[in-house]
Parts: C-alpha cells; sequence; structure tokens
C-alpha cells in the first residue's frame, strides 16, 4: 500500500462529527446508515495514529473519541449520549467484561470511557462493575441485565487467537474444559443463562495486539504491532473475524510469506457455522473503516 499523509487528530474530529453538527434534516440519512444491509453485520473500524502517548500509553481522550464514534456510527444517533441510551437502559445493571493479562490488558483507558458512558445512560455507580477472573463470584455479574465485552486480540497457545468469544471463557466453573480441539466449542459459552441475549456492544481491542507468539501465557515485544485501532459491532462473531483478518494480514507483512497461526482460530468460524452466534463471512460483514489508513490490511 502507497504510504499516505497520517490524519490529525482535529481532521479526525471533524470527521467523525460531522453527522452529529449537521442539519437537522441530515438527521435521518445517518440513521438510515446506522442500519447494515440485509443480511449483513455492521462492524466499525476505528485507527488514529495519535492514539499513543510517548510512553507507549493510550490517551484518553482519543480513546474517548474513538469510542463515542464507533456507537455513533453503528446506532446512528449523532451524540455519545444519545447512542448509549439506546443499548442501556437506567436500570440495567451492567457487568463490563474486561481481560486482565498482564501484557496485553482492555486498559483502563477503554475501561474508563465504557464506565463514564454508562454512567451518563443513568445507570448507577452501584450497578455496574468491571471484572475478569472473579465474574462468577461477582454479584452485579451474577445479576447483570447487560453486558459489555471490551478486550485485546492476541495470539493464543490454546485458541489460536484471544478473541470477544473467548472473553467468556471465565463463565464457566472449569475454563480449561473447553481447551480441546483447540477450543472449538467457545462459541457454546454464550448460551449459558448468566450471558445469552445479555451482550450489548463488544470492544475488540487493537491498539497493540500480538500477532505470534510461543506456549502458554507467552509474550515478546517484538511480537507487537501498533496498529492503533479499534473494532466495535454488535456481532461479536464479525467483529472477531474482521480483527483475525487482521492479525493474520500483519503476519504476512512481518514473516514475507503466509504463515498460519498455529493453533488455527477455529473456533471463530465455528461460532457462526455450528452455533450461529454471528456472521465470519467477510462478505457478510459491513466493514466502516474511519481514520488513519496506513497499513491497514483490511
Amino acid at each position: 500500500m502507497r504510504p499516505r499523509r497520517p490524519i490529525t487528530r482535529r481532521e479526525f474530529i471533524r470527521t467523525a462529527s460531522a453527522a452529529a453538527i449537521a442539519a437537522p434534516a441530515l438527521l435521518s440519512a445517518q440513521q438510515e446508515r446506522a442500519a447494515a444491509p440485509a443480511g449483513k453485520s455492521r462492524v466499525v473500524l476505528l485507527r488514529d495514529i495519535n492514539l499513543l502517548d510517548e510512553n507507549g500509553q493510550p490517551r484518553q481522550d482519543v480513546v474517548q473519541e474513538m469510542l463515542d464514534t464507533g456507537l455513533k456510527t453503528l446506532t446512528g444517533q449523532p451524540d455519545p449520549q444519545s447512542a448509549w441510551k439506546t443499548i442501556i437502559k437506567p436500570d440495567d445493571i451492567v457487568g463490563i467484561k474486561n481481560n486482565r493479562w498482564g501484557y496485553l490488558q482492555t486498559t483502563p483507558q477503554v475501561q474508563n470511557a465504557l464506565k463514564m458512558r454508562i454512567l451518563e445512560a443513568g445507570v448507577k455507580d452501584s450497578n455496574v462493575s468491571i471484572d475478569d477472573l472473579g465474574v462468577l463470584q461477582n454479584p452485579i455479574f451474577l445479576r447483570s441485565t447487560a453486558l459489555i465485552n471490551a478486550r485485546p486480540m492476541r495470539s493464543h497457545h490454546w485458541a489460536g487467537v484471544g478473541s470477544l468469544i473467548k472473553n467468556y471463557i471465565m463463565f464457566l466453573p472449569e475454563p480449561i474444559t473447553i481447551h480441546p480441539d483447540s477450543c472449538a466449542d467457545l462459541a457454546s459459552i454464550w448460551d449459558l443463562p448468566i450471558i445469552k441475549g445479555k451482550t450489548r456492544l463488544n470492544v475488540l481491542v487493537m491498539f497493540t495486539p500480538q500477532f505470534h507468539s510461543f506456549g502458554p501465557h507467552s509474550f515478546n515485544p517484538k511480537y507487537v504491532w501498533k496498529y492503533y485501532g479499534l473494532l466495535m459491532g454488535f456481532d461479536p462473531v464479525a467483529v472477531d473475524a474482521t480483527g483475525l483478518r487482521i492479525i493474520e494480514a500483519i503476519r504476512r507483512e512481518y514473516f514475507g510469506d503466509d504463515r498460519p497461526l498455529n493453533p488455527p482460530a477455529k473456533h471463530i468460524a465455528i461460532a457462526d457455522t455450528k452455533y450461529q452466534l454471528g456472521t465470519a463471512d467477510p462478505a457478510k460483514i459491513d466493514l466502516i473503516k474511519i481514520g488513519y489508513d496506513k497499513d491497514i490490511f483490511v
């Protein structure tokens, strides 16, 4: 791909906010665009070259802008508050399912941005919790009416990639029981009563994904790619399938050849074909790209 001039944060904000400041006559057209074409799942890819500070940490204001823009794009609403009120109600009990793996986390910036908007939607602070390993002991998750699913994608020893589908593995009393056959049946977890039908938003953090690893819990910074991105959608399979395409493309770019993940991330396709959790077929995914487009890979 020919290098292109990175857009500035001002350009990103101006482009992403155009619908919010447009004349009222354009609002209905914006809402029409929020509806994905028939038979397709909408996924929004947002990237900002200014995402990371000089220490490699996400900037809170940039993360907030990206999440706000993504949900406005998904819902067709003119502002973040209206967008959140289409998926969260004041009487909801909300669990934000994060991933706290030490090397690549959901990040406090993403968690803070999500929680702030949930509280603005009218949910009581006492009815919101952020958790990972302790969800089965957390009273908010046990009583939850709504879940927000947010985690980074990374290569994974047992599942091929750590994905949004896999992020709910801690709702199993014994997570190891889902490991056989490259964790092929991870989507079955989504039928558990504590989860089924509750997920309002999926956020796949692609700030600095790890695209290659060796062995359980392996981390090597040389296999971390600064992608500056977020993927968002209501269909977890479509979001994961898009993230997987990016990981595979990064591997081709880095290694110079087609080097498949080992093990393969088969659970994403199986979530579609066996469990009908969503769509993994790129032809059935309406991908909207916003922001920085150099080395976008999809």
